[in-house]
């Protein structure tokens, strides 16, 4: 509204962008301890699954229908397509069923105090043998994923002379490798090992994002990110189907902001610290660094017995 009326400046739209982000950081982990109330245990990988899918059909579709709207009518029509998805998102929500908690998992909910529910979710976390390393190595992981893929790769196609295009070819190969692993899930429902599993996809991703730095051209980047994306696509939603799954259903909403707070709080820290990196030491130490970073959460989540042998429910 304020693009369509008005020609606003830098703070009214800084100020939006502060209430867009409060507001989003309540409603992500409400929606995050959403599955508990929707399905069974059973199926919370599969719906894990589904909603990796459906965040890289957004981020397919998003962009062109966002340049479409600023082709066509500018920032505002940009905005407003961007508003009126959000608003058609309301009544879906309205819509939504859910069943009441067992009795016996609503221990720790009640009348409390935020800062009561804070604490009691930190610490819900650090006793549990399964998500205090599962949430260590959800940070190293994203602390070593989210500088590389983010700005450094726009800092390396620079270097490399890819271009636009190849920088495109190479985000979409990405895309592709995670969807991948995202209808996986969906499929299978259920995958076994899934301790195990999630650890070496993250070791063996932490190797591919280390060799993208050394990619000799725009196809073999663009293969390397296939495998990125499919290893990252498969630790992520197996990580994240194991935090649905061991956290209690009373928990889960704290759960999940606490691991929102380290993907979307700490771990962009790293790019300013890549770019920064890039420009002293080049682009591949500072990916093999990053690398080796992320190949640190593979290496919490083999050491902790727990996380190692933890499964995902039949």
């Amino acid at each position: 509204a304020l693009l369509a009326f008005t020609s606003p400046g830098l703070w009214p739209l800084a100020l939006l962008a502060l209430v867009f982000g409060t507001v989003d950081a309540v409603f992500m982990p409400a929606v995050g301890a959403l599955p508990a109330r929707v399905t069974n245990r059973g199926q919370l990988a599969r719906v894990q699954g589904m909603r990796g899918l459906a965040i890289r059909f957004a981020s397919v579709v998003g962009a062109p229908l966002g340049g479409l709207g600023v082709a066509l009518g500018g920032a505002a029509a940009a905005f407003g397509i961007a508003g009126v998805l959000i608003a058609v998102s309301v009544p879906l929500l309205v819509c939504v069923r859910m069943r009441d908690l067992p009795p016996d998992d609503t221990a720790g909910s009640g009348d409390t105090t935020a800062w009561r529910d804070l604490v009691g979710g930190l610490r819900h976390i650090r006793r549990h043998r399964v998500l205090a390393p599962l949430m260590l190595a959800i940070a190293l992981g994203d602390l070593g994923f989210v500088g590389p893929l983010n700005v450094g790769l726009t800092l390396l196609a620079d270097e490399r002379g890819w271009g636009a295009s190849g920088m495109g070819w190479v985000m979409a190969g990405f895309g592709t490798g995670a969807g991948a692993a995202s209808l996986l899930l969906t499929v299978r429902g259920r995958l076994p090992h899934a301790g195990h599993l999630a650890a070496y996809a993250i070791l063996a991703s932490s190797v591919a994002i280390g060799a993208l730095a050394y990619a000799p051209g725009v196809l073999a980047a663009v293969a390397v990110a296939l495998l990125i994306g499919l290893l990252a696509g498969l630790s992520g939603a197996l990580c994240g189907a194991l935090l649905q799954t061991q956290a209690e259903p009373a928990y889960l909403g704290r759960v999940t902001a606490v691991a929102g707070l380290v993907s979307l709080g700490f771990a962009p820290l790293s790019m300013p610290m890549s770019a920064a990196a890039i420009g002293a030491w080049g682009t591949g130490p500072v990916f093999v660094v990053s690398a080796a970073v992320c190949a640190l959460g593979g290496v919490v989540a083999l050491a902790a017995p727990g996380l190692r042998r933890a499964e995902l429910p039949h």
